[in-house]
């Protein structure tokens, strides 16, 4: 399927302002981020806590983490979720204890996030248990004692089977783990009336509930940092190679130069719009490189291709030639690429905010580099490679074949001959 045909557009004669727009680019990214001391990582990177809290009715952001600056230590972070009541509070809490004590470091720092939150969000609990931040074991301590006080004839086992149904009653659609009225717990398996007032007399029905929590330590995180790292430099490097044996050697540095510039002008935009780097903005990097470097070697191959049919023309014009003979191919490719990318980073949530990002932003720089800077480069090596030609010692008339990029002496005609 072609949308364009027999197009002759000069792209080439309009790379300046391609290449003055990625000076721009990088420069700017690149000032953000000596400015700001490197890229914001996430807490994938740094080590800290990820809380994933769903209200009924949703503070503002600031007052959020205003609360929270208050008891936590650390950097705080408050994002909104579009589209509904959550919020995702991100702290760089540190972690230096032995990996045997994680877990209770996971615990209170859960403990302290949801106490602080409590405290500003639900002032008025009278030191109630929140049904809709209990976990399983919490609410049957809670219930157990009030329970026998009441006559209901439970063992700790009933009792631990009841505080996991209704738990589990909690977190099921519709209720999405809120209960909005401790009445709605009759619905619950074994919530007889005379449970339903004992829970009434323990538990209030708070504003939040924790959706997920997640913590990672400053030591992984740093090693995670230093492997993607790693895993980018040896896919470029890789590709390097690859381009140089299925090619020649020029094609495989100018190929890993538009990599590598789009690589830099992504990351120097989630510098400027101050957004995290996480491991699937990672992900997202490496399929760009990826994708950018395979629509780089389609152009390429093109160019190979009519170099051997010996196309008429200057080196430039068959370059420019093979880019508009591939044009076609391109803008379907990139166009139906990034109107699925934009789609998720519109409506895929919070959570892979930062992976449509990158490839967003990616797709239209990988694009336009493969044009417009891959392929200079090559003009430019072909012409430091002909001025060299020039100015070298005087040889033989030679033919040069396009076939095999191999010169061929031309014999010599004798005098007298035919």
């Amino acid at each position: 399927m072609e949308i364009f045909k027999q197009t002759n557009f000069d792209f080439l004669g309009k790379k300046w302002p391609f290449i003055f727009l990625s000076l721009a680019l990088t420069a700017a990214g690149l000032v953000s981020l000596w400015v700001k001391g490197g890229p914001r990582y996430g807490i994938d990177f740094t080590g800290g806590a990820l809380m994933d809290v769903n209200f009924i009715k949703r503070p503002p952001a600031d007052q959020i983490r205003a609360a929270l600056r208050k008891r936590v230590a650390g950097t705080v972070d408050v994002q909104e979720v579009t589209g509904s009541q959550e919020v995702l509070i991100s702290t760089g809490t540190r972690n230096d204890r032995p990996a045997e004590q994680t877990d209770q470091v996971l615990q209170a720092t859960r403990d302290n996030m949801i106490t602080t939150l409590n405290a500003a969000f639900n002032p008025d609990s009278g030191g109630k248990l929140d049904i809709n931040t209990a976990t399983r074991t919490m609410l049957a301590d809670r219930l157990r004692d009030p329970l026998a006080k009441a006559g209901a004839a439970l063992s700790d086992d009933q009792i631990e089977q009841l505080a996991g149904a209704i738990t589990s009653f909690r977190d099921t659609p519709p209720r999405s783990g809120l209960i909005r009225n401790l009445d709605d717990l009759s619905a619950a398996p074994g919530v007889t009336p005379q449970v339903r007032n004992v829970i009434k007399q323990q538990c209030v029905a708070g504003n939040f509930n924790i959706r997920s929590f997640e913590f990672v330590g400053p030591k992984i995180g740093a090693d995670l940092r230093q492997q993607a790292i790693n895993v980018v430099l040896i896919a470029l490097g890789a590709m390097l190679v690859y381009i140089a044996f299925r090619f020649e050697w020029i094609y495989g540095v100018a190929a890993v130069i538009a990599v590598f510039h789009d690589t830099i002008i992504t990351i120097g935009l989630f510098s400027l719009f101050n957004k995290p780097i996480d491991l699937t903005v990672i992900a997202a990097l490496l399929t760009l490189v990826g994708y950018s470097m395979n629509d780089t070697i389609v152009t390429f191959d093109r160019i190979r291709e009519n170099l051997r049919l010996q196309m008429r023309g200057s080196f430039s014009e068959i370059v420019n030639r093979s880019i508009n003979q591939t044009l076609s191919r391109t803008v379907l490719t990139s166009g139906l690429t990034f109107l699925t990318a934009l789609s998720l980073y519109l409506f895929g949530g919070q959570v892979l905010n930062g992976f449509s990002f990158a490839l967003v932003v990616g797709i239209i720089v990988g694009t336009y580099s493969s044009i417009f800077i891959a392929s200079p480069i090559l003009i430019f090596w072909q012409d430091i490679a002909e001025g060299r030609k020039r100015r070298g010692p005087a040889r033989p008339a030679v033919v040069e074949s396009r076939t095999r990029n191999v010169a061929k002496p031309v014999k010599p005609v004798r005098a007298g001959s035919k």
